[in-house]
């Protein structure tokens, strides 16, 4: 019989796969800075729902002014992660999406690992800055340990028995 320890490294297996999205972004490191994949992956996250987003609307999101989010997403367009129509009308491109997909799961990987150590008032802002620095190795590592607490809760108990010591 496999102790829980060992149990737990069958999960360890499944790792995170965004080989293509990370490609993409990797190829595009010198192109796209820290504000250009806070868009795209707002404007993936945005278009899950209705397929493309508005400027006004991803200006909201994103508390920026209507001029600032055109001129963002002009840049995404001649870099080819968007088309952009007249009357502020955005979808993603294939190669946009990628990424974008990419990126929106990044996010939720930090957030979910953020969670389990406790983070509450910080998270969005802790997330935000370590999403644009971490590296695809250390992103996998991420899930795959909120993955094997997600399914031991007994070692969260156990990591909270030493925060509270």
């Amino acid at each position: 019989m496999k102790s829980e320890a060992e149990a737990g490294c069958e999960v360890m297996q499944n790792k995170f796969h965004t080989v293509r999205g990370y490609q993409l972004l990797e190829q595009n490191k010198k192109i796209l800075t820290s504000a250009m994949e806070d868009y795209l992956e707002m404007i993936y996250r945005y278009s899950l729902t209705e397929g493309y987003v508005r400027i006004n609307t991803i200006s909201e999101l994103l508390n920026v002014q209507a001029s600032s989010a055109t001129k963002m997403v002009q840049k995404l367009s001649e870099l080819g992660m968007v088309d952009y129509k007249k009357y502020g009308i955005i979808s993603l491109t294939e190669t946009g999406s990628e990424i974008g997909k990419f990126l929106l799961q990044r996010h939720q990987i930090i957030e979910s690992f953020l969670r389990l150590l406790g983070v509450t008032d910080s998270l969005l802002i802790e997330t935000e800055l370590m999403e644009h620095t971490i590296s695809v190795d250390t992103l996998n590592r991420l899930h795959d340990l909120t993955k094997l607490i997600e399914k031991y809760p007994c070692l969260k108990e156990e990591y909270n028995k030493l925060l509270h010591q």
